[in-house]
């Protein structure tokens, strides 16, 4: 018999959106899961069709439930359990950027760092 909803926090695991169920508890009890709208407890229920958004990384990840896993599985099964709605975000401007252990920035660097920034380098 198939169940008619699974926990919120056991299927986030299941689906692959958090490694660990511990990591989908905490992410719930901190306010980062939302069900339909609404903040969710780890153990709140969702069905299929329900809308579950997640926080991560200062990004929200909007999952449609298409089937109720309570077993984590493989990466295939798991991309066919949701529908993933999140938006494409275009990817971060890299800002200057040195290698590890290149120690601290030159006048010159420091005053091309500055002019990628937009500030004025003041001392011109």
């Amino acid at each position: 018999m198939m169940a008619e909803s699974v926990r919120v926090d056991a299927w986030l695991w299941a689906v692959r959106v958090f490694k660990t169920r511990s990591a989908a508890t905490t992410a719930c009890r901190a306010g980062h899961v939302r069900i339909g709208g609404e903040r969710t407890k780890a153990a709140q229920h969702v069905k299929i069709g329900d809308e579950v958004r997640v926080r991560i990384a200062g990004f929200d990840r909007i999952m449609i439930v298409r089937r109720l896993l309570v077993k984590r599985v493989g990466a295939p099964l798991a991309a066919l359990a949701m529908e993933d709605r999140t938006p494409v975000r275009e990817p971060m401007p890299k800002l200057a950027e040195r290698d590890r252990g290149a120690g601290r920035p030159t006048k010159r660097e420091r005053r091309d760092i500055d002019r990628l920034r937009g500030r004025s380098g003041g001392g011109e």
